[in-house]
């Protein structure tokens, strides 16, 4: 694994001049030579719209699949090229939390200013290095949608818009919002707009339902204790989620819909036999193995474990875990090792599935090498009967649902990698065993009958009502 700085996603510059030019910047991390070039001073955009340099220099650190923008408490630059080696060096030796403890000492919150932006507000929490960089862009991305729509700034495709400008606009309009324009009162009925704002059918509904749960859910966690305590701002007071109510959960139990032993026949037939191996390899990660979309975009070829029969998730170079217990062995079937060992002695490079894209760690928002492969695999199973929202994460919940069928709902939750059993019983697995009364014997016999649970006595007593 390669440990190393990555290059701060605001900076002024291109990356790829940026990349260019680390070409001749000293390897060693040892060489100061190396840190002056790393390190750089953070801007954010106030709410008059001005962009605003901070007065002391920061660097952003990767190491062991985390990536923490770190300050360095200095406007000087030697003093800070020399702390950004001595912090780097001492994460090398002694891991995150060990560097946090020394570097990052809980200290009486210093609050900034009443009137703090969005985008300031994003730039403390991600600073604090307690979420993970695709926990904080989720949370971050929810926050956004729920800003946007209270603010009126319009959320056409241009956001999506990422080389033209489009999507930067729209992050700098959200970005420039008080934080204390957002209130507990205007959450909820952007909460109500958003309802109102679906189709009037039952599932339509339910799914605003869960979709509005989810954006609340998620921004909520920016303001979670942990996080806010640690916080040198001026929050508001309430805090802007303090008192919003979530929707009726409806229930998220999944039932299969298909029979996945014939949907594994139609893959060997239409993907493997016809060439499309890689969504063949796809296919057979999510409903063989249940990995998750994102472990198997980045899955490299050391992860199979060949004489012991297991596949290993576990954080890379590039790829960190959902969480510490998404961390395990799969068990594989001895067909599945020979498959993978045959597609490994013709793979062209270090990654499972292969891909003309390469893996962007450093990507503001969540970034998939085999995003065209996914979307292909996903349209075929739409067309064999998997239709669902997300097909691809329909075969993972089969999966588990296989595994309880077989052996129980606590070897489900194992082999899905849960946190909890409760997830696994509440949303991910579908038990077609099916329990009755077993009275329903005692109807046998000819459709003209008397049902034979009638006794001798209730007999005679009907004949002597007939006479």
């Amino acid at each position: 694994m390669h440990d190393d700085i990555s290059l701060p996603l605001d900076t002024s510059g291109t990356k790829n001049c940026a990349r260019n030019a680390q070409e001749v910047l000293p390897r060693s991390k040892t060489d100061l030579k190396f840190w002056k070039r790393k390190i750089f001073k953070p801007v954010y955009t106030r709410s008059d719209g001005t962009r605003v340099q901070a007065a002391n220099f920061a660097v952003e650190i990767s190491f062991r699949g985390r990536r923490i923008k770190w300050s360095l408490d200095t406007p000087n630059k030697e003093a800070a090229a020399a702390r950004a080696k001595e912090v780097f060096l001492f994460i090398q030796a002694n891991g995150w939390e060990a560097a946090k403890a020394r570097y990052r000492p809980k200290q009486a919150p210093q609050p900034r200013g009443p009137d703090i932006i969005v985008e300031e507000f994003f730039s403390e929490v991600w600073a604090l290095g307690q979420l993970s960089e695709q926990t904080f862009g989720d949370y971050r991305e929810a926050f956004r949608r729920i800003v946007s729509g209270i603010a009126g700034i319009p959320g056409t495709n241009k956001k999506f818009d990422s080389s033209g400008g489009g999507h930067d606009q729209w992050t700098r309009q959200i970005g420039a919002v008080k934080l204390s324009e957002i209130t507990a009162e205007k959450i909820e009925r952007w909460k109500r707009d958003f309802l109102a704002n679906a189709r009037s059918d039952p599932i339509s509904q339910r799914s605003a339902r869960v979709s509005a749960n989810s954006y609340l859910r998620r921004a909520k966690c920016l303001f979670s204790k942990r996080i806010v305590k640690h916080l040198g701002l001026a929050l508001p007071d309430p805090l802007p989620f303090a008192g919003v109510e979530f929707e009726k959960r409806p229930s998220l139990k999944y039932h299969s819909s298909f029979d996945v032993r014939l949907l594994v026949a139609k893959a060997r037939e239409e993907l493997a036999e016809a060439g499309e191996i890689e969504l063949f390899k796809i296919f057979v990660l999510a409903a063989m193995c249940g990995l998750r979309r994102r472990e198997i975009d980045l899955l490299p070829w050391t992860a199979f474990r060949w004489n012991e029969g297991i596949l290993r998730v576990d954080a890379t170079e590039f790829f960190h875990p959902k969480s510490e217990e998404s961390i395990g062995d799969i068990p594989l079937d001895p067909q599945l090792v020979s498959l993978f060992r045959g597609y490994h002695a013709r793979a062209k490079g270090d990654f499972v599935i292969d891909s003309e894209v390469a893996p962007d760690p450093g990507a503001p928002y969540i970034h998939y090498r085999c995003l065209t492969l996914f979307r292909k695999l996903c349209a075929w199973l739409r067309s064999h009967g998997v239709r669902t929202i997300r097909p691809l994460h329909t075969l993972r919940k089969e999966f588990g649902s296989v595994i309880n069928r077989a052996y129980g709902i606590h070897a489900a939750s194992r082999a899905l990698r849960h946190a909890s059993i409760g997830i696994t019983a509440e949303i991910y697995v579908d038990s077609r065993v099916r329990t009755t009364s077993g009275l329903g014997v005692l109807l046998e016999g000819p459709a003209n009958n008397v049902s034979p649970i009638l006794s001798e006595s209730d007999d005679a007593n009907r004949g002597a009502a007939r006479q």
